[in-house]
């Protein structure tokens, strides 16, 4: 390896370790609460070093934004490998069951900085997170549409509405169990969902 790839790839790896904590951090924190210096402190990064790679607080919750889609995309290409829509979309339940003890603490990842970033004038940050609802909402619908199940977008936003649900009460509640038991539920929904006969 030359001298001059050495630096890119230290260079690329703060970035990513900066990127990858701000993400976290923000989850945990909220954004109000979170300082440059603690995503600093937690990617292990001297805190001057950080205006090199983001200038202001709001290009790392963009940063954040844009890791939690990364994360989507990873989810859903994952479960885009399972042959049949309805186990894909039992895939995605058991994913969120299997993240109920962090939801009990901070709550969704996406739902909880989307509502956040709601609250501030700007309204730039929180169209951001929007697009990653968004994106998952038009995965979901897109499961549905391949079941050959009527209104499939209205199913979606059913399923994605329960999660953010189950979410916001496991966390007010510190509850995880919520998020086993509903999405035990969710299970049983989708179960019982089936095309409209078209013989009739």
């Amino acid at each position: 390896m030359t001298d001059s790839v050495k630096p890119r790839a230290r260079t690329a790896d703060k970035r990513r370790r900066l990127t990858t904590e701000a993400a976290r951090v923000l989850h945990e924190q909220g954004v109000e609460r979170t300082t440059l210096a603690d995503i600093a402190r937690a990617a292990d990064v001297p805190v001057g070093n950080v205006y090199y790679y983001f200038k202001t607080k709001d290009e790392l919750v963009l940063a954040a934004l844009s890791e939690h889609s990364a994360h989507l995309d990873e989810l859903t290409s994952r479960l885009d490998r399972l042959p049949e829509p309805r186990d894909r979309l039992k895939a995605l339940i058991e994913a969120w069951v299997d993240q109920r003890q962090v939801t009990a603490r901070y709550g969704c990842p996406t739902g909880t900085l989307a509502v956040e970033l709601d609250k501030r004038a700007d309204g730039i940050l929180d169209a951001e997170a929007g697009t990653v609802i968004r994106r998952l909402l038009e995965w979901t619908g897109r499961q549905f549409r391949a079941l050959g199940l009527r209104d499939p977008d209205g199913l979606a936003i059913t399923l994605i509405s329960a999660y953010q649900g189950m979410s916001l009460l496991a966390n007010a509640l510190r509850d995880p169990d919520i998020m086993a038991r509903e999405g035990a539920r969710l299970l049983r929904w989708l179960d019982s969902l089936q095309p409209p006969d078209r013989t009739t």
